[in-house]
């Protein structure tokens, strides 16, 4: 018997008459031989030309259509149109099979909505939730998510992807030795680079395949190594250095033209002794609403630790503002659209701080969160710490710990703090029950849908940390 079949009549206590069926909104569906009844405008909500909303097109409006499926699944498809949520009941079933009658059905994008929304995601009621298991020996050395929720590990030579359902994996051997910077472009389309192999690559993760590879001709016509990676709607940035470390460059590429190359920007032909121009950037953010693009590097040498932050507008090519980091520099940086602010983690004093927008390019400008007495510190509390911004929340990772910074919202009332400018308030929480506080040293943060992907030193695994209440 076909799946979907018109040919059941309508039992007595359904519809007086046809003419009667005709005018109602409310129709009855047999699946698997249990009766449901919903409305027309409830089928609609599941897409057009799908199974669902076509169902009474048909000009046998006076049978009951029958659709040979698991009538419990059904039941979850359909609370699933009703609310836009699944109901508590699909907890006792495995999330695959709900995956595959919401494709048989063709509402898998409300499903995936449901369940890795980020409007969902809930800061303050994260929790490790699920360990994602990598093959072989292994760490992982960098991550790429998608706002659907599905992620992407590079571990070794390989790249291990899961589904935004997180449990369908598949693992692609790739030409690097080991990847230093991911970028996932699509849900199966990464770009992929390292220090110490040349060129950019784009690899389908799907047909296992590099799709191009993407080069940056230095002067001295020299390879060129990857040393990070960002993304706008429209572009790609790649920041690239000549394999003789003499050069450095930052390439825009078109993402909705076969990764044409746009504009270069941050050109360095380095001479003599000029650390300035040696740093190459090491981490690229996009700014939205300013259209700015925020390229950061730093580097050892020998009177400490050494970096710059500077702002680029791609539109022209023109460097807007730099920042230059001598004390206490960054160890790692982010910056959030959101709060209008750049953040980091100060290499010795392992502290959080933060520059407002508006004060970007006035000296001293550095409001420190922790205790300021730090900036001086010769242990380098802050090495091998993380910060990453999402949504108006920062997140930062202390050894084995996650905290999470939030602005105190403090109305008409504000504080002026030593420079008498007026100073915003963060408070600090410590992520996780006390069973997720500490571990190995975190290593690699990322977003997808309502989640936060963990990675730790010397593990081969993923940690996954969600809200409780959005857990199916």
């Amino acid at each position: 018997m076909p799946p979907i079949s018109l040919l059941k009549p309508i039992p007595n206590g359904f519809s007086r008459n046809p003419q009667d069926f005709n005018k109602s909104n409310v129709v009855t569906i047999d699946v698997g031989g249990q009766l449901f009844q919903t409305t027309l405008q409830t089928l609609t909500l599941a897409g057009s030309n799908t199974l669902l909303s076509n169902l009474f097109n048909s000009s046998e409006q006076n049978k009951i259509p029958f659709i040979d499926r698991d009538p419990e699944l059904f039941s979850i498809i359909l609370s699933l149109l009703r609310t836009g949520n699944l109901p508590s009941k699909a907890k006792s079933f495995d999330i695959q099979d709900v995956v595959f009658e919401a494709k048989f059905y063709g509402v898998e994008d409300l499903l995936v909505e449901s369940q890795s929304n980020p409007s969902q995601f809930e800061p303050f009621d994260l929790e490790k939730s699920m360990i994602l298991p990598l093959t072989g020996r292994d760490s992982p050395s960098a991550i790429a998510t998608t706002p659907q929720g599905s992620v992407h590990v590079s571990h070794g030579s390989k790249i291990t992807s899961f589904d935004w359902s997180l449990q369908r994996k598949s693992t692609t051997l790739t030409q690097f030795t080991a990847i230093d910077s991911l970028l996932a472009l699509s849900s199966h389309v990464v770009a992929a680079g390292a220090t110490d192999f040349c060129g950019l690559q784009i690899v389908d993760l799907e047909m296992g395949f590099v799709r191009q590879t993407l080069n940056w001709e230095n002067v001295t016509k020299s390879g060129s190594t990857v040393q990070a990676i960002g993304t706008s709607p429209e572009y790609l940035f790649t920041s690239f250095e000549s394999s003789r470390r003499n050069s450095n460059s930052i390439l825009v590429y078109d993402l909705n033209d076969s990764f044409k190359v746009v504009t270069e920007i941050g050109h360095n032909e380095i001479f003599g002794a000029d650390l300035d121009s040696a740093i190459p950037s090491t981490k690229l953010n996009w700014i939205p609403s300013f259209n700015l693009l925020m390229a950061s590097g730093s580097h050892s040498g020998p009177s400490g630790i050494s970096g710059n932050i500077k702002f680029w507008d791609i539109r022209y090519g023109n460097l807007v503002s730099e920042i230059k980091e001598k004390t206490d520099c960054f160890s790692d940086i982010t910056v959030s659209d959101t709060l209008s602010a750049v953040f980091k983690i100060g290499i010795n004093s392992g502290e959080v701080s933060y520059i407002d927008f508006r004060n970007i390019s006035s000296d001293d400008s550095w409001n420190c969160l922790g205790d300021s007495r730090k900036v001086m510190n010769v242990k380098k509390e802050g090495v091998g710490c993380k910060i990453e911004s999402h949504g108006n929340q920062v997140f930062c990772s202390k050894e084995g710990e996650l905290e999470l910074w939030s602005e105190v919202l403090m109305g008409s009332s504000s504080t002026t703090g030593k420079n008498g400018k007026e100073e915003r308030i963060f408070k600090k929480n410590v992520l996780g029950r006390s069973k997720d506080v500490g571990g190995n040293r975190i290593t690699n943060l990322g977003f997808g849908g309502n989640k936060i992907f963990v990675t730790r030193k010397d593990q081969q695994c993923v940690e996954v940390w969600q809200s409780s209440v959005r857990r199916v």
